[in-house]
């Protein structure tokens, strides 16, 4: 079953909190992705009894193996795409913007190709 992209974002939200400052609690996803606090706390439920998260003793959300592996792939097409387009001359926000809509649909196999085009052209 693929995880749909609501949950990607939330996982992606995780992975960015973290390699930010550490620890990440559902306060915080919420915080950075201008959600309430039942929305959170219903998606994060989700994601807890998909096996994509859980929470330590302290309440800290963490990934799982499965969760942190879709969330890295998730965000290197995220920073990868907002480059791409900023190097074609879109400003940084509206790429980012765009960026965080095609990161989701996109095939393995386009990002795969996407990423040799512009090694190739480094």
């Amino acid at each position: 079953m693929r995880l749909q992209e609501s949950g990607e974002m939330y996982l992606e939200t995780i992975l960015i909190l973290s390699l930010k400052g550490g620890v990440v609690r559902s306060v915080d996803v919420g915080e950075y992705m201008g959600y309430s606090k039942p929305s959170v706390s219903r998606a994060i439920g989700l994601l807890k009894d998909g096996g994509y998260v859980f929470s330590d003793s302290d309440g800290h959300l963490l990934l799982t193996e499965k969760g942190r592996e879709i969330a890295e792939k998730i965000y290197e097409r995220h920073v990868m795409l907002t480059d791409c387009l900023v190097k074609m001359g879109v400003s940084e926000e509206v790429a980012s913007r765009d960026a965080c809509k095609i990161e989701h649909d996109i095939s393995d196999e386009t990002f795969e190709a996407i990423k040799r085009h512009v090694g190739i052209h480094k």
